[in-house]
Formats: structure tokens, sequence, C-alpha cells
């Protein structure tokens, strides 16, 4: 006689199981509805063919092994149902689609009356090749795969839908013989939800197949609250965009000409809460001006296009725009903190007399406005600069109430320069925790302060300080060049 291989053991013992588990299936199927049925004869008759269908399978498990001659009895197996158990049917109804992949048909059939019995939606294929196939298919939830099939196994199934974006998360159960243990384990290392084995116990079924609903229920929430979180976040980005170009178009027109006027603005965020701008009030008459509202972000950034259209368009009632400490106390009586949400802003606001070459200008919580004026230096016959700070002490806009703000003129020469900035563009700390301040700021402009491109090399001077492009504050400032 020749010696059969522990394949050739394996495969006898999976073709000898089938038909036994298919007895055991349907006599479940039978006593069930014989239950309901109160048909109490049937019912015993059918646990006899049972049982004997379990001792045969016994006989199978235990005696078809390389090398055993014979065995002795054992207890039942893990996955069967003893003779003291409810056949009862079970009266919980699942919800979803499941796929049986198998190739006894058989098989099959048997997992298809169980699965529709528990309310569920069954479709079933006999291949590991069409499986692929349907699991591309929208709708369904979970998939009951055997492991030992001709062909593309249940193995080779599981790591082509694990290796799919499409079909990674979709709950796999392994059903498997007993003998195929270690082929589950490999399976659920590769991420199988979880494995039955034949034959199957009804109630393990239930139990498996429900588990896997709830697990993908939960993860389909899941998706559709990350696709909700993500289409509002797209659709914030959008608003955003939006907020940004309408606050980049309040800024004005560079100009060139008898009095030169330019500006950088770069904020630390989406939205800053710098805003800055200058115009003509009549011919003689240029107002200058730059605030800073606290914070960044939505709210900061609609205060300070406020307050800037309040300037551009004299919205403050009678209020003499010529007047800069006039000015700056009607915008502390429009925008109180108590009626903003406690949002206060900080201003620079300049009148340039063009007829008499002088500049008038009041702050309220604002850094000095650097003016450069041009000096000769006789000792080396070159140019140089003369640097004054022009600033007038006064509290932030909106904190005090009935405040009058002060006003102060200083001469400008030909050739002066005008520097009107916020905090962001001085305050600098580097990564190594030094911090650059306006005396930094002052040397580094009043070296270069005829350069034409000095607004973006005070920006790169900042940057590299800070030792990244990211800055911490908005950087905001204006120049004026008074050529005329």
């Amino acid at each position: 006689m020749n010696e059969v291989s522990p394949e050739g053991f394996s495969r006898l013992r999976h073709d000898l199981r089938t038909p036994i588990n298919h007895i055991l299936g349907y006599s479940e199927l039978l006593a069930e509805d014989a239950t309901d049925a109160k048909n109490e004869g049937m019912v015993r008759d059918l646990m006899r063919i049972r049982q004997a269908a379990r001792e045969l399978l016994e006989i199978v498990q235990e005696r078809l092994v390389p090398g055993l001659e014979s065995g002795s009895g054992s207890s039942v197996k893990p996955g069967t149902v003893s003779e003291g158990e409810d056949w009862g049917g079970v009266t919980d109804v699942l919800s979803g689609n499941v796929l049986v992949v198998d190739d006894d048909e058989g098989n099959r059939e048997l997992l298809e009356r169980h699965l529709k019995r528990l309310g569920l939606g069954v479709s079933s294929v006999a291949s590991g090749e069409e499986a692929l196939r349907r699991v591309m298919e929208p709708g369904l939830d979970v998939v009951l795969l055997d492991v030992m099939m001709p062909g593309l196994d249940g193995t080779g199934v599981l790591e082509r839908m694990k290796a799919d974006p499409t079909t990674r998360h979709l709950p796999v159960i392994m059903v498997s013989g007993w003998d195929e243990l270690d082929g589950v384990a490999r399976c659920i290392s590769m991420g199988a939800e979880d494995f039955l084995s034949k034959p199957f116990n009804p109630v393990l079924l239930r139990a498996r197949i429900g588990a896997s609903l709830e697990k993908k229920a939960l993860r389909d929430a899941e998706q559709r609250h990350l696709a909700t979180i993500e289409r509002t976040r797209r659709r914030l980005e959008g608003e955003l965009e939006q907020a940004r170009q309408y606050v980049a178009s309040t800024f004005p027109a560079k100009v060139q000409g008898k009095v030169g006027l330019d500006w950088v603005h770069e904020p630390s965020s989406e939205l800053g809460g710098d805003a800055l701008g200058y115009h003509w009030i009549d011919e003689d008459h240029l107002a200058i001006y730059l605030l800073d509202v606290c914070g960044h972000g939505v709210g900061a950034s609609l205060m300070a296009v406020a307050a800037i259209n309040v300037l551009r368009t004299g919205g403050l009632g009678s209020v003499d725009f010529r007047d800069p400490g006039a000015v700056l106390s009607a915008l502390n009586e429009a925008f109180p903190m108590s009626r903003h949400n406690d949002m206060y802003f900080t201003i620079w606001y300049g009148v340039y007399h063009a007829r008499e070459g002088w500049l008038e200008h009041a702050s309220g919580g604002h850094p000095p406005a650097l003016l450069l004026k041009p000096v000769e230096k006789p000792e080396d016959g070159h140019g140089g600069w003369e640097a004054v700070r022009l600033r007038v002490a006064g509290p932030i806009i909106g904190a005090v109430e009935g405040r009058r703000y002060r006003s102060a003129r200083e001469a400008v020469p030909r050739g002066a320069r005008l520097f009107v900035m916020s905090d962001g563009c001085y305050e600098v700390r580097s990564e190594d925790g030094t911090v650059y301040g306006y005396d930094d700021f002052e040397r580094f402009v009043r070296a270069r302060g005829g350069d034409d491109q000095v607004l973006g090399e005070v920006l790169a001077w900042a940057r590299q300080s800070r030792g990244s492009d990211l800055l911490e504050d908005d950087f905001s400032m204006v120049r004026c060049c008074f050529e005329g």
C-alpha cells in the first residue's frame, strides 16, 4: 500500500468533511424549522442524524492523520453545537450585504440559507478570481472567504484585497477547517477580521457577521464624517481665499512721482490683522496710515478692513481728515472695545502738507514711523541720513472712551524717506532666542534708505533674522519718497 503524504491526508479530510458539514448544516436548519412548527418528533430525529454526523466528523478529524492507525474518542470539537444547546431560530435580524466565496456549491447554498434567515442580503461566487471582481462593486459589507480553494485561494484573495485601497477596509471573515488554522493565523495577521471553522456554529456565525457589520458601520460613519470635514475644510479654504483677495483689494496702488508711495504686506497666517493705505485728501494734503488689529484671522481682518474703509471713504462724519489727532479721537469713539468683542487696534496716521513741506502725525499705541532726512557728511563727502522717530504718545484705539489724541509736526525736506510699519517688521525672535528690536531695524533701513528695493530687503532681513520664511507676526510697511 502506497504511503499517503501529509498533503494527501489534508485533502482527503477536506473532501470528506464537506458532505458531513452539509448534513450538519441542513439538519440544524431543518431542526430550527421543526422547532418553530413545534414538531418534537422531527426535532428528535434530526438530533440523532446530527449526532451521527458529528461522530463521523470526529473520526475523520482524528484518525485520518499520517502515522496514526487508530484513535480514541474525544470531546466535541470547537465550532459544533452540543445536544443540549437551543435549536430555536435566531430572532435578532441583521442588516447588510454579504459575499460568500467558496468553491463548493453545497457550502455556498448552506451559508446563503443561514445568512438569509438572519435578514442579510447574500451573493456568492465559486472562485477567488471572481471574488476579486465582485468586491470592487459597491454595496458589500462583509466577505465570507474560504481558505482552501483551487486556483487563487483565500489567502491570495485576501492579500490582493488588502493591497487595494478600494477594498482594503472591507471586512473579511475566513472560513476554514480545523487543520487549516496555520493558514487562518496568517490571514488574521494580513488583516482578516475573524474566522469561522467548518462545520460552523450558527450562533458564532451570527456573532462574527454582526461584529464585522458593526465595525464596518462605524468605519463608514467615520468616513462620512471625515468627508464632511474635508468638504468643510475646502469650503473654508475657498472662503478664506476670497477674503484674502478682498483684503488685498483694499490696498492702494503704488505711486511714482513727486511723492512716491509703495508698500509691502506679508500676513503671518491666511488672514492678518494689518491694513494700510494712503490717499490725497485734496491737492495739497496726503494722508498716510497703517493700523494693526490685535490677533489674526477672520475677526482681526474684518475689523482692519472696516477701519481702513472708514479712513479711505471719510466715514467719520464732520471730522477734518487733515487733523491726525481729530481722526484718531473719532476712530476711538467709533470702535470701542465694548462693542467689538474686546478687540482693539493700534494706528499711525499722518498728513503730508505738500505746499509747506511738513508732516503732521498722531499715534494710537503704534510703533513710531521712521523719517530719514538726507544730510551731507563733510568728513567723507558722501550723503547720509538723519533718522527721526515720529510718534506721539496715545493709547490703543477703543480702550479709553472719550480720549482725545494729540498731533505733532515734523519738517520733511526734499529727498526724505518715510517708513510707516507694524511691529512685526522689527520685533523678530530668532530660533536661538535672539530678539531683534527697533534699533536693529533702524540701523538696517538707515544703511539702505535710498535703495529702490529697500522694502524687499527689510523683509528678507526679518526672515533671515527669524531663521524662517514664516514670521511670527504680520509684516506691513509703507514707504513714502518725497522727491518734489
